[in-house]
């Protein structure tokens, strides 16, 4: 005589190990909501959207605007995604003839950027340096960008950076005044 028993012990074995497979797993929420405009009111969602990756939360730090003066130096835009940065857009100001110094990046090394006076683009992120001469003010401009590339498709990223600092330039230029 067979024993109903054991196909059923298996079947309750393989019922619980197949759920307890879930548990190990983390569960990928989807692509965060990005507010319609960000960043200084220059970018819009789906700008920043290959730069998110999952999770639950957005958090966005920093002013409404770039606008630089000599005593405010410096604007700084941060996008995290459940605490993580994702994004940072930078705006800094120095006095005139005062260079900017850019640290090295990790290989491979930046090309050059046709942007501003001086510009380059690596694998997460671009730097542009700007000259600004104007009836009231004359100042040097820095606009950095940098972000998390994990989600990002391999070999566009440089491309994406690219197509963000160009967005960035006229509106920075703008809100500091660079040229007016």
């Amino acid at each position: 005589m067979r024993s109903v028993v054991g196909p059923r012990v298996l079947a309750a074995v393989l019922v619980g190990a197949a759920a307890l497979t879930g548990c190990g797993e983390e569960k990928k929420s989807a692509a965060p909501r990005l507010p319609e405009r960000t960043c200084f009111g220059v970018y819009t969602r789906s700008d920043l959207e290959p730069l998110m990756g999952y999770g639950e939360t957005v958090e966005v730090s920093g002013p409404a605007d770039a606008r630089l003066t000599a005593s405010r130096r410096s604007a700084t835009c941060d996008v995290a995604v459940d605490g993580k940065g994702r994004v940072l857009v930078t705006a800094t100001r120095q006095p005139l003839g005062q260079a900017f110094v850019w640290p090295p990046t990790d290989p491979p090394g930046p090309e050059p950027l046709p942007l501003g006076d001086k510009g380059i683009v690596w694998d997460t992120g671009a730097r542009v340096a700007l000259t600004c001469k104007g009836p009231k003010d004359s100042f040097e401009l820095e606009l950095g960008l940098s972000g998390s590339v994990e989600h990002v498709e391999a070999g566009t990223s440089r491309a994406l950076f690219t197509a963000l600092m160009t967005k960035f330039l006229e509106p920075a230029k703008q809100q500091t005044e660079c040229g007016a």
